[in-house]
């Protein structure tokens, strides 16, 4: 019996041989290639910034929204950047995101718009200005947005209308101070006031005065109040109210539509209202959605920025008197001129004179940081001065970071708009925005 067993191992022997030899050698290839995969993959990890990502769930978005004053990037940002460099990463809103403190990246970033990158702010901003806002949109649907509202300003417009109505908004409002003078007022109250009623006025023809007007501005109050509060949408929180007011205000431009609509459709288009509405309405085939979206994302960006550089002007030069001499200087040139050639308004030759008001509107925007950073995001992947950040990836950068930069401005906290007339046009520590350029 042990002869018959011994002599069936002997018969399956080859085979068995043969199954541990292939199991042998099946074993050892997906070794040998989990090694390489491993190797392979080892040398290919991507060579992300340098930083870390803060808490579960929250990152660091708290630290890196701590307040601070506007002539300075704030605690968390000088911390980083001396740790790591003016590129690092961190997780902020929930997201993996590069940071970007540097004028080379920040130009690289916004110069590949629609190629590399593409905007991407957070969803409580979309949910409350609308999905079909300018500051959302990305791809064609923003150019084409856009395009409505760079082709509605265009250079004739701008001489032809715009300017007169900003003369005579500023008149307005300078007239309706006291007198004498005296008394003390809110710079930036009287900024956002001027503010809207200009951009009411050329989005919808609302004039300034007018009680639908003042109710509309209420409201935009409100609603601005919410849109830069955290995204919490219980009653009784900004938020909340914010969407209430949301619809307040789309109520009031879809009323006025409706009327521009009616109009159209009895009257000669010759007679229409020259503002954005009527230009959207004529000569785009956007829905009502999108116009409301569009009308409602034009008065918040045109406004917050235009207000905001405004207050901060006043700001800066009640501690320039030397500023405030040369402008005036400038601007009694300028008026002497106009009653040599028998005018009462300012024409578009006035403004291209007003050379050292130029210089103060930039020095308070580089110095103000109107606006502080912008969202966007990876759509490829990037290899910048040694580093990859990774396709879906967010990347901020931080325009004030760059602003306030030691190495491209000579005492970067000091208002001095004398360095713009020194910089001339090769501003190379300025960058420019396709997402806002067109609004504000």
């Amino acid at each position: 019996m042990m002869a018959s067993i011994t002599s069936e191992l002997l018969f399956f022997l080859p085979f068995i041989l043969l199954a541990l030899l292939t199991f042998y050698s099946t074993t050892a290839a997906k070794c040998h290639g989990a090694h390489r995969w491993h190797y392979r993959t080892k040398k290919k990890r991507p060579n992300l910034p340098p930083g870390s990502s803060g808490w579960p769930f929250v990152g660091e978005t708290f630290g890196y929204l701590r307040p601070h004053l506007a002539t300075s990037v704030g605690r968390f940002m000088e911390e980083h950047v001396s740790r790591y460099g003016k590129i690092y990463r961190s997780s902020l809103f929930g997201e993996r995101t590069v940071v970007s403190a540097d004028a080379g990246l920040n130009r690289y970033i916004l110069q590949n718009e629609g190629r590399l990158f593409e905007c991407s702010y957070p969803r409580s901003i979309g949910g409350i200005l609308g999905k079909w806002s300018m500051l959302v949109l990305v791809g064609d649907a923003h150019r084409e947005m856009r395009a409505i509202s760079l082709n509605f300003l265009s250079s004739v417009r701008l001489r032809a209308v715009l300017l007169p109505e900003v003369e005579r908004h500023t008149l307005l409002v300078l007239r309706s101070w006291p007198p004498s003078g005296d008394g003390p007022f809110s710079a930036q109250h009287e900024a956002k006031k001027f503010t809207f009623n200009l951009m009411a006025k050329n989005i919808m023809s609302m004039d300034p005065g007018e009680e639908e007007t003042e109710r509309l501005r209420l409201e935009y109050i409100t609603f601005m109040k919410g849109v830069v509060s955290a995204p919490l949408n219980f009653p009784g929180t900004a938020y909340w109210k914010a969407l209430k007011s949301r619809a307040s205000i789309l109520g009031v431009i879809e009323r006025k539509m409706d009327d521009r609509l009616e109009k159209m459709s009895k009257e000669n288009s010759s007679v229409e209202e020259d503002d954005l509405l009527g230009w959207a309405l004529k000569q785009s085939n956007l829905s009502k959605e999108q116009i409301l979206d569009l009308l409602l994302s034009l008065l918040f960006a045109g406004h917050e920025t235009s207000s905001m550089a405004l207050a901060l002007a006043i700001f800066f030069l009640e501690g320039c008197p030397k500023a405030v001499q040369e402008l005036r200087e400038e601007h009694l040139e300028i008026a002497r001129r106009q009653r040599l050639r028998g005018a009462s308004k300012l024409s578009w030759e006035d403004y291209k004179e007003m050379v050292f008001t130029q210089c103060v509107i930039n020095e308070t925007l580089r110095l103000g940081n109107v606006v502080r950073f912008l969202h966007r995001k990876v759509i490829r992947d990037v290899h910048y001065n040694g580093y990859d950040i990774p396709k879906g990836w967010k990347i901020l950068p931080v325009l004030a970071a760059v602003h306030l930069d030691s190495s491209l401005y000579e005492d970067p906290n000091q208002f001095n708009p004398w360095r713009w007339k020194e910089r001339g046009p090769d501003m190379k520590g300025n960058v420019r925005c396709p997402h806002v350029c067109s609004i504000s």
